[in-house]
């Protein structure tokens, strides 16, 4: 099977792609006169498809917030064609019986390339390990508990030894209990404006604090999640300069957000970690371009809409971001020259594909046709009615955006292509 995608921009440069059985076998000026399915690219953007190392897709247990066919549909309107999907299912993917099930089920209903994680324990509870040799022999991309924090430092030492023999990394959603006192908010000014229970950041620095000091004593690669606050942004940054392990991912949301924007008790602004001042914000973006930040995740968290609508004290934690992630950032930040085009790709591909050794993010011969084209011309509103994603659990509803991916193909199929409309 030969596919020609013509007429693209890639580096600047008009192209036409040739893509056989999959794997892309040409990429220069040459036309393709021999293909079974031609593509006009229309003169439009091309990229590796991007790389989202933590989304939440449900599936099994939670279907009624999202599925990995739903998920995967919202990543690949996104432009994602690889996708990380962590384990808070229900069973959790923390024995061989429990990964199977889930591998069986992206096998039979992923649109795009769905790796899944496993956990660090047994139900995510903190207590026991789970068995890491044999949860990596069935293609466990990490380990993490993610959306529980390992309160025991003896626990998580013990997991990163063993993740360490075997090369794996171990990814953390970093948050002391004993300092979140059922806070639902950032504590700062919104929340003593609204009166509301309030997580201190030092809920996030300290755990990364002492995880990273693990970290250097086991030789493990230990991945930090949506970091949100300047103090954890200080303590990455102090631990790559003493060569340790370490990586960290932010998400748009964080980047784009501020709890001075929250406007009233709207729960589709409260998620985990909380939005956080304007200067955590500030130092977020500024080690995102000095590379203590590595890479960009969206944390692709659905909910149902009641549930998300008893405002901050009742309705859970989360935001989706899959079907929003590109527009947004080019739009704030390529589009206002605060970071170059490439910048963004290279944090949405190639960076995030390499931290976890992972053979995707690139365009190049003989690379999986993986990929995703944008328009930058047309501007469109954000609309919640029109995502694939069961979950509609976002404050950016109505935001003008450019930069829309129009196709998005996995190994040389397409699994998406724009239609003027989708309801």
């Amino acid at each position: 099977m030969k596919t020609v995608i013509q007429n693209v921009k890639f580096k600047e440069v008009m192209v036409n792609v040739l893509i056989e059985n999959g794997v892309i076998k040409g990429m220069n000026q040459d036309e393709y006169l021999e293909a079974d399915h031609v593509i006009d690219g229309k003169g439009q953007h091309l990229f590796p498809g991007f790389v989202d190392l933590h989304v939440h897709f449900r599936e099994p247990g939670g279907e009624a917030k999202e599925t990995i066919s739903t998920g995967s549909m919202a990543a690949a309107r996104g432009g994602f064609t690889t996708v990380c999907a962590m384990p808070n299912t229900r069973p959790v993917p923390d024995h061989e019986d429990n990964l199977k099930y889930v591998n069986d089920l992206i096998e039979k209903n992923a649109n795009v390339r769905v790796l899944p994680y496993a956990s660090i324990t047994k139900r995510q509870l903190g207590h026991d390990l789970v068995d890491f040799q044999s949860l990596k022999q069935l293609d466990a991309v990490a380990f993490t508990d993610d959306g529980v924090g390992v309160q025991s430092a003896g626990k998580m030492y013990e997991a990163m030894q063993e993740a360490a023999k075997l090369n794996m990394p171990v990814v953390a959603h970093c948050e002391d209990n004993t300092l979140i006192y059922n806070g639902v908010m950032h504590d700062g000014d919104k929340s003593n404006e609204m009166n509301l229970k309030a997580i201190p950041s030092v809920s996030e620095s300290v755990h990364i604090a002492r995880d990273v000091l693990l970290a250097e004593a086991t030789g493990c690669h230990y991945h930090v999640c949506h970091v949100s606050t300047k103090e954890s942004v200080r303590v990455i940054r102090d631990a790559k300069k003493a060569g340790i392990k370490i990586s960290a991912e932010v998400t748009p949301h964080h980047l784009l957000l501020s709890e001075n924007d929250i406007p009233e008790d709207d729960a589709r602004y409260k998620m985990n970690p909380p939005l956080r001042s304007e200067a955590d914000r500030q130092a977020l973006i500024e080690g995102l371009i000095e590379g203590t930040i590595d890479c960009i995740a969206t944390d692709h968290a659905p909910h149902t809409n009641d549930e998300k609508s008893q405002g901050f004290l009742k309705s859970p934690f989360g935001i989706v971001g899959l079907e929003t992630a590109f527009p947004l950032l080019y739009t704030h930040f390529v589009e206002n020259n605060l970071i170059t085009l490439q910048q963004l790709i290279d944090w949405l591909t190639i960076k995030p594909a390499k931290l976890f050794n992972l053979s995707y993010g690139t365009l190049q011969i003989g690379s999986p046709a993986d990929l995703v084209l944008i328009d930058f011309n047309q501007e469109e509103n954000i609309d919640v009615n029109s995502f694939y994603s069961k979950g509609h659990n976002t404050p950016f509803d109505g935001w003008k955006v450019k930069g829309v991916p129009t196709l998005t193909m996995v190994n040389g199929k397409v699994v998406w292509e724009k239609e003027e409309a989708h309801v």
